[in-house]
């Protein structure tokens, strides 16, 4: 009895997936809210009148496994109504010591939803890539902060890798819904006056710190190229975004082997407190108290008063522990 009845609760949690699978993720809007419920239903059906309690369970495994063989079955694309600013797709053309990215987004923005979206590209020697820099963006819960990365090289350029939800034309991100197959994955390679300063100066509540990475230029290069890399598979065919396993935190980890990558930690998923994670390993600044380092890494008033401004990646790093250096 006790071995059935965690059997039972083991199976509740897939079988509200697959209800909410279902709910978000049928293609026919109008069969979403009838077919989860039917699922449901389906499932307390089989609990009150089936007697047998491991045919109960057998069955329960049965209609998850079914949803989930469906659901696997949903194919990302690079051809929907996309949003201007994530229509095109950046990429990257590796010569041994020379990189050009093409597409590199620097959006003019009057607010956060009236800009002109602009690109360019721009060629990169990868010996003269200099500095690696974090950003942690705040918008609400302590718990949760977007991350961006930022390379900067030899002649004062920056370029910011931003992975991010692919939006539609009138699509908002939902973080339940990015735990479904809702949104395309893509990764915004930008100007940090688009990226950067359209979280500082133009979105409302949210806050961005800035860590530098104290890196040695190999990890600096392959950091790098990881990004070109994962850029370059995104153009040549679609992923999906996961809230869970591939977002901006996880989503690069997740692309290097198992055996590269660093010890999983909890922090890794709750990356609000991503900023204590780099702290005790080292890979931030650490002859400061962690409070103080992230005061001085708060780059909003900074980005303020710099906005368009040519020097604005210099401006904004003024102040912040180990870019100096």
């Amino acid at each position: 009895m006790l071995g059935f009845l965690i059997l039972g609760i083991v199976l509740l949690l897939p079988t509200l997936w697959a209800a909410a699978a279902l709910y978000f993720d049928v293609r026919v809007a109008g069969l979403r809210p009838p077919l989860a419920v039917a699922y449901v239903a389906a499932l307390l059906t089989v609990w009150m009148r089936v007697k047998r309690r491991w045919l109960k369970l057998g069955l329960t495994a049965c209609g998850f496994a079914f949803v989930l063989g469906w659901w696997l079955t949903l194919q990302p694309s690079n051809e929907r109504n996309w949003r201007p600013d994530l229509a095109l797709l950046p990429y990257a053309d590796i010569n041994s010591n020379q990189v050009t990215i093409h597409n590199i987004r620097n959006c003019d923005y009057r607010t956060e939803t009236d800009y002109d979206v602009r690109h360019y590209d721009r060629t990169f020697q990868l010996d003269q890539l200099r500095t690696v820099d974090l950003y942690m963006v705040y918008w609400g819960s302590p718990l949760i902060a977007h991350t961006m990365m930022s390379f900067g090289f030899e002649a004062g350029e920056h370029v910011c890798f931003s992975i991010e939800t692919r939006n539609e034309q009138g699509e908002g991100y939902s973080a339940l819904k990015g735990l479904f197959r809702q949104f395309e994955l893509t990764l915004v390679i930008a100007d940090e006056r688009d990226v950067v300063r359209l979280r500082t100066n133009y979105r409302q509540g949210e806050e961005v710190y800035l860590f530098r990475l104290p890196a040695s230029a190999e990890r600096r290069r392959q950091l790098f190229l990881d990004y070109l890399n994962r850029a370059n598979r995104l153009r040549q065919g679609p992923e999906w975004y996961n809230a869970v396993t591939d977002n901006c935190t996880t989503g690069i980890r997740a692309q290097r082997a198992a055996t590269d990558r660093a010890p999983w930690d909890w922090r890794m998923l709750i990356n609000g407190h991503g900023d204590q994670l780099l702290y005790e390993r080292g890979l931030i600044a650490t002859n400061l108290p962690l409070a103080e380092l992230k005061e001085r890494g708060h780059i909003n008033a900074r980005a303020r008063a710099a906005d368009k401004a040519e020097d604005f990646s210099r401006q904004i790093r003024q102040g912040v522990p180990g870019t100096d250096l």
